[in-house]
């Protein structure tokens, strides 16, 4: 199974795709964490990227997709993936949906977390101070929330136009939140 998690930054993404692969077996797919590995292994793909990231450029589609192939055809996915953040265009929608048709597999779900923007604010400065992220700051959150709003408007009109795309409530606390997943993750889940 292939799930989607849709959301704006601190609406609990990480957090829930953690749980949902402890439990289930899908493993949680961030593309920014798979550049960073293949950089460091210094494997052929991490060297093309690597180059393109130390020009200060955007790795294009089709690395990150190849980077998708390679981690979707290893042992530790053949249950399937949670992806955290991506697709972020159309383009890489449509990108990922031909990879995934060519070895037989499909996105099966696509959900989107909700949460207020005050209570994305609050989550941040608490994270920030927990975390020490420095790019957990009013500022910086504004334009990551900016650059999701721009994003998800475009892309969770394409997947809506494909089928259902249920809207989970990130206000509650975590275990509310798991529930909600776990509920539509049942309707699709092998018995």
């Amino acid at each position: 199974m292939n799930v989607i998690f849709f959301g704006p930054p601190a609406a609990g993404k990480g957090t829930q795709a953690k749980i949902i692969q402890e439990r289930y077996g899908l493993q949680q797919l961030s593309t920014g964490d798979m550049l960073r590995e293949e950089v460091a292994s210094g494997s052929d793909l991490g060297r093309k990227a690597k180059l393109i990231m130390d020009r200060g450029e955007l790795v294009s589609d089709e690395i990150v997709i190849e980077m998708i192939a390679k981690r979707i055809d290893s042992p530790e996915c053949a249950k399937g993936v949670i992806f955290d953040g991506f697709p972020r265009t159309v383009a890489q929608a449509e990108a990922l949906q031909e990879m995934l048709s060519k070895r037989g597999q499909a996105i099966d779900i696509v959900m989107e977390l909700d949460v207020d923007q005050d209570r994305i604010i609050e989550r941040m400065e608490k994270r920030a101070a927990e975390e020490e992220r420095s790019d957990d700051n009013i500022e910086a959150l504004k334009k990551r929330l900016q650059q999701y709003n721009d994003y998800s408007a475009q892309v969770l009109p394409h997947y809506r136009s494909r089928g259902n795309v249920p809207v989970i409530d990130g206000n509650q606390q975590v275990e509310g939140v798991t529930a909600q997943i776990e509920e539509v993750l049942q309707v699709k889940l092998p018995s």
